[in-house]
């Protein structure tokens, strides 16, 4: 066998041989993987990456009839239906599909959106990075940034309203904690609501 054929057949067990740990947390558009040579094979980064994926029905978000106690641009999220909706008034909301935190991560409490920023950078909280160590110190806006186009900071909390690379998941319980729409959605949320309005999260 030449020495060309070795290292391909070296490179080839190396990449079977470093599956993604059982208990390693999903992370859309971070997740990496090498080869047995060091060199980037899978996730952003590597030759030939796009943050495409697996082909979905997107939810169609709709003006639906909504619980009137809740005050005009209100965002209310609703973790067991996975669907946030933005109080209109008079009885309406408009609501959106959403993705929410995996078993372990939901939670509930009312704060505001005390920040928004288009195309947003990522910093990992420490308690991710402590689960994970191979993430990014940081991550620059973009496309593929797990954050997607656009962010609405929740409180002082680590949760976002926050776009996804990863569209085909929204309608799934996969976050760590924050609540992901698909580009398109949470740019449309962003413009309806204000620095300040009111966030509900119920289960």
């Amino acid at each position: 066998m030449s020495r060309t054929m070795l290292v391909a057949a070296a490179v080839a067990i190396g990449v079977m041989a470093l599956p993604m740990r059982a208990d390693a947390e999903y992370n859309p558009g971070v997740q990496v993987r090498y080869d047995a040579m060091g060199n980037l094979v899978e996730g952003p980064g590597s030759a030939g990456y796009s943050s495409g994926g697996p082909s979905y029905t997107p939810i169609q978000r709709e003006v639906v009839s909504f619980d009137p106690k809740y005050g005009k641009g209100t965002i209310v999220v609703n973790t067991a239906e996975r669907r946030l909706y933005l109080v209109l008034g008079d009885g309406k909301a408009l609501r959106y599909g959403i993705g929410v935190g995996r078993p372990g991560f939901a939670w509930a409490g009312a704060h505001s959106v005390t920040r928004k920023a288009e195309w947003p950078g990522w910093t990992p909280p420490p308690q991710m990075r402590r689960r994970q160590p191979h993430l990014p110190a940081y991550m620059p806006g973009g496309p593929d940034n797990p954050l997607g186009a656009r962010a609405m900071y929740i409180g002082s909390t680590f949760y976002r309203i926050h776009g996804s690379n990863e569209p085909w998941t929204i309608g799934q319980a996969v976050s760590s904690g924050c609540f992901r729409m698909t580009n398109d959605d949470v740019t449309d949320l962003y413009e309806r609501v204000k620095v300040g309005a009111r966030v509900v999260v119920i289960n």
